[in-house]
């Protein structure tokens, strides 16, 4: 069975790579199965199909079970250093699977809808985890009365603005990111406090 796994992940990040590179329609099979060093027929007996080897991808390497066990086993329930925290991992995810992220935001619509499903089902669940941690506060009265969704959405557009404007490396400044994450945390919490 170690094998197997050994062969899966070679195809998923060979198809990361050449996707990202080449986008979806411009990759085979063919061509992914050679950048592994496996057959078609291993790609094929593996995964089924190259949406299906993506899909995969989405499911394996980004952030929804992550955050969830970060969600569940990390948290210290102070807002600042919880939302510090929150924010950093994202950050780490999000850099460690740019390739992939990549192919979301450039694939779009091209890409095949359960490809897309997958894609989004990492923010939709972020979004829960937040919106749940922000109203389990309110119900305590830790934090001032916010709307925990948009509340939650807000911190994650902070995050995903700074990560995007770095990914197309437009930024002029010179701030860094573990400034900007420190600093972002500091205005939320203090907006929170009742």
């Amino acid at each position: 069975m170690k094998q197997a796994e050994s062969t899966g992940d070679k195809l998923i990040l060979a198809a990361i790579d050449l996707i990202a590179e080449q986008g979806y329609d411009g990759t085979t099979t063919k061509e992914i199965a050679a950048a592994a060093g496996v057959s078609e027929v291993t790609l094929f007996r593996h995964f089924g199909s190259k949406q299906a080897l993506l899909v995969a991808a989405f499911e394996r390497y980004h952030y929804a079970g992550e955050m969830t066990k970060l969600f569940s086993e990390r948290l210290t329930w102070d807002v600042r250093t919880d939302l510090l925290l929150i924010g950093r991992t994202y950050h780490a995810i999000m850099n460690r699977n740019r390739k992939l992220i990549d192919i979301a935001h450039k694939g779009g619509s091209r890409l095949p809808g359960e490809v897309r499903k997958h894609a989004s089902q990492h923010p939709v669940q972020l979004k829960k985890l937040l919106t749940n941690y922000f109203s389990a506060h309110l119900e305590q009265g830790n934090i001032a009365p916010i709307d925990p969704e948009i509340t939650a959405m807000s911190f994650m557009w902070m995050n995903l603005g700074a990560f995007s404007s770095n990914l197309v490396e437009s930024s002029n400044s010179n701030v860094t990111l573990d400034t900007f994450i420190e600093r972002s945390v500091d205005l939320f919490a203090r907006a929170l406090v009742p």
